[in-house]
């Protein structure tokens, strides 16, 4: 019959003697492990990138009249009066102050946001004769206003994480 250190198995219905039952080698099951080790924190293709909101602040309204309307732009490309060019834009109606708007569903990344407090609500920038803004504006980042707009590098904002806020310094220039 069986002799107790022996293993038998039955192939094609004999009986046979084997030295060992068959098993994983040890190897493989090494190679299992620092697979599943060295995988542990590596991104995947499988990974959903977030989507980003920017909340922007934004404070010194002269009044409650008219609208605000911000443009937001992903490069200097139309920054920061040509609003075809922007990722979004949208004029809201002021009805608190400070007034908060945010804009959603942006992929992390650099951004730039340019503000007009439109206080007779005509959808523009109303200048005086020689080109002076004679409404409220301000930009991301709140830069020095010298002789003209600010360039994009300048009002640059960082949007990253599930959510980013930033505060919006307006100014009126001849009394606004």
């Amino acid at each position: 019959m069986h002799k107790s250190n022996d293993w038998h198995t039955i192939l094609n219905g004999k009986e046979i003697e084997t030295s060992r039952p068959m098993s994983v080698p040890k190897y493989l099951a090494s190679v299992l492990v620092c697979a599943v080790l060295g995988s542990i924190g590596l991104p995947t293709s499988a990974q959903v990138v977030q989507n980003s909101q920017l909340t922007v602040e934004i404070d010194e309204l002269k009044n409650q009249q008219g609208q605000v309307c911000l443009s937001l732009f992903a490069s200097g490309k139309g920054f920061p009066s040509n609003g075809a060019e922007a990722v979004q834009n949208r004029c809201v109606a002021i009805t608190a102050m400070p007034l908060f708007f945010t804009f959603e569903n942006l992929q992390p990344g650099s951004y730039a946001v340019a503000i007009l407090h439109d206080a007779n609500s005509d959808d523009k920038a109303n200048r005086n004769f020689i080109g002076i803004p004679l409404e409220g504006f301000g930009f991301s980042g709140n830069p020095i206003i010298r002789t003209g707009p600010p360039k994009f590098n300048d009002a640059v904002v960082l949007v990253a994480g599930p959510s980013t806020n930033i505060q919006i310094q307006l100014n009126y220039l001849l009394g606004g």
